[in-house]
């Protein structure tokens, strides 16, 4: 391994030439630079085109399993130390299993914590960040201590104390990830050595090339990038997907004839991962495990503690290796005293209405349906539907779904009701005479759609149509300014999107519909291909009691 290391040159501050010290575990590829008293611990991976130059503060310090990725810049101030975890002074410690991720820029003094993921682009500079903090893309951190566990969004600026204290906690899936990257980095390492062995490299030269990655354990494999399974439906590899990719954990459950009847469930091994292929694997043997029973697919909502899917995949009769397709029941009655109804909620439900359900119950909102023909649309005379009790956003779609097609000549409108002030917070119509609409499943079109393309108008009656915004939302808007709430608008690439992390438009003080609207579209126009989301605010409780997409990337 040919690695470019150099002693520090000779300076006022240092005359000793020290050179740095490097791990024969670890792993430093030949076009990256080290310079000066670097200590490289055990099983590091340090990627190309890295410069780690402790020619003006120094010593820096490395530890086990650690990957320093592509671009990254180590360098130290002569003043300045920090005390490392073995209580001797460091320009820059670098704790065990931490992530330094593309181009991020570490100056010392600093020091990181095990176990830390340091995001692209990111600075650290004079400051402590504590054990297992995750710091995102294009954060910087300096003059500060960050306490240990703490998530720093995208883009944030953190120079103040007060600021790194108010920090949120990790949530485990973000540790769940950290781990992840330290992982793929290992495996990484140990490709980059076997690489320079002919022995190694010759076995591997041996092995018969193979058509598909296949894990001999769990049975699924992964062809032209889609998961496969011999056990699993694919309506249920897309129900996994979809919840992963929003974040949820999942679960399984299982019950014999007698307790199925009884509802009385039990739980197979905790799936702890978020991995796609390992949530596969975890499913396949807990329906291996229990063959000849019912199982069903749970997912969770880690930071609400609560489900938001339940899902059966195998019932007893089922043949080894036959993949039941997904069902998730929930009943309703309707206001004339119909019987229970039950439906198959998939997770390509149509988006901006499934959203709507789920901020809703998230935010503890009971939802409420409300169905009119033409004739007491025009007059505005709505009749009641189901009042859903259900705290599960799942329970909740099967019935907007079934009441959508008991009720599909006529008008329907989802109503959001915050228990607690007696008062609506949402009116939007979801359906019109004449469309199809099959919220649970995705197909046929809805009235609640995305933002069409039409002029932007008021009128005597105070309607507006609008160029970029739906007339539901337009209604929405309506509702929420004729409740005295404040609007407001945010939005966020898909990255951003994917950890919450919104950036918000400029304010908006009018209480006037025109106003708001027009503001609303100029926020749209001005960031095309990003989620934009439409805020609904409380002022004399200073509380959000709406929040909606009203466009995602692609529309």
């Amino acid at each position: 391994m040919a690695v470019h290391s150099f002693a520090a040159p000779p300076t006022p501050w240092s005359q000793d030439l020290a050179e740095p010290q490097v791990h024969d575990t670890a792993y430093v590829h030949a076009f990256s630079n080290i310079i000066g008293d670097v200590r490289v611990g055990p099983n590091v991976l340090v990627a190309p085109g890295t410069s780690i130059r402790a020619d003006e503060g120094s010593p820096f310090f490395i530890g086990a399993n650690t990957n320093i990725q592509d671009g990254v810049v180590i360098h130290g101030l002569e003043q300045g130390r920090v005390l490392g975890d073995d209580k001797e002074p460091y320009s820059v410690w670098i704790g065990s299993n931490a992530s330094i991720t593309h181009k991020a820029l570490i100056h010392g003094p600093a020091y990181i914590g095990d176990d830390c993921f340091i995001g692209f682009r990111s600075t650290v500079f004079n400051a402590r960040v504590g054990k297992g903090c995750i710091v995102m893309m294009h954060a910087l951190i300096q003059d500060v201590e960050i306490p240990p566990g703490k998530y720093v969004p995208s883009g944030a600026v953190i120079t103040s104390q007060q600021q790194a204290d108010r920090l949120p906690d990790v949530q485990d899936e973000d540790r769940e990830f950290a781990r992840h990257v330290v992982g793929i980095n290992e495996a990484l390492r140990s490709g980059y050595r076997c690489a320079e062995d002919s022995a190694c490299i010759a076995g591997i030269r041996d092995e018969a090339p193979e058509t598909k990655e296949t894990d001999g354990v769990n049975g699924f494999s992964r062809l032209s990038g889609q998961m496969q399974s011999t056990q699993l439906s694919s309506e249920t590899l897309e129900q996994v997907r979809h919840l992963l990719n929003s974040g949820y954990r999942v679960g399984t459950e299982h019950a014999d004839t007698r307790r199925f009847q009884t509802s009385s469930w039990h739980s197979c091994a905790p799936i702890q991962s978020s991995r796609e292929s390992e949530v596969v694997g975890a499913l396949e043997a807990c329906l291996r495990e229990h063959e000849g029973e019912y199982v069903r697919l749970i997912g969770i909502d880690t930071r609400s503690k609560r489900r938001v899917l339940e899902s059966i995949i195998q019932r007893p009769g089922d043949r080894p290796g036959q993949a039941s397709r997904p069902t998730t029941t929930a009943s309703y009655s309707g206001g004339n005293g119909a019987a229970s109804r039950s439906a198959a909620v998939a997770p390509s439900a149509n988006a901006d209405v499934v959203d709507l359900v789920r901020q809703l119950v998230a935010q503890g909102c009971r939802v409420s349906l409300e169905h009119a023909d033409e004739r007491r649309f025009k007059t505005s005379s709505w009749r009641s539907g189901p009042l859903m009790q259900t705290s599960q956003a799942s329970e909740a779609i099967a019935v907007v779904q079934n009441f959508l097609a008991e009720h599909r000549n006529e008008y329907v409108r989802l109503v959001g009701i915050d228990s607690a002030a007696k008062r609506r917070v949402v009116e939007v119509t979801i359906q019109r005479p004449g469309e199809s609409t099959n919220v649970a499943s995705g197909s046929g079109s809805s009235s609640y759609s995305a933002p069409a393309a039409a002029s932007y108008s008021s009128s005597s009656n105070g309607s507006a149509a609008s160029g970029r915004l739906a007339s539901e939302v337009i209604d929405q808007v309506r509702q929420l300014l004729a409740q005295g709430c404040r609007i407001g608008v945010e939005h966020a690439d898909a990255r951003r999107y994917r950890t919450s992390s919104w950036h918000s438009c400029p304010a908006i003080d009018s209480t006037q519909l025109q106003t708001v609207v027009g503001i609303l579209e100029s926020c749209i126009a001005d960031h095309p291909g990003e989620y934009v989301r439409l805020i609904g605010i409380d002022p004399k409780v200073k509380r959000r009691v709406a929040e909606t997409l009203i466009q995602r990337p692609g529309q």
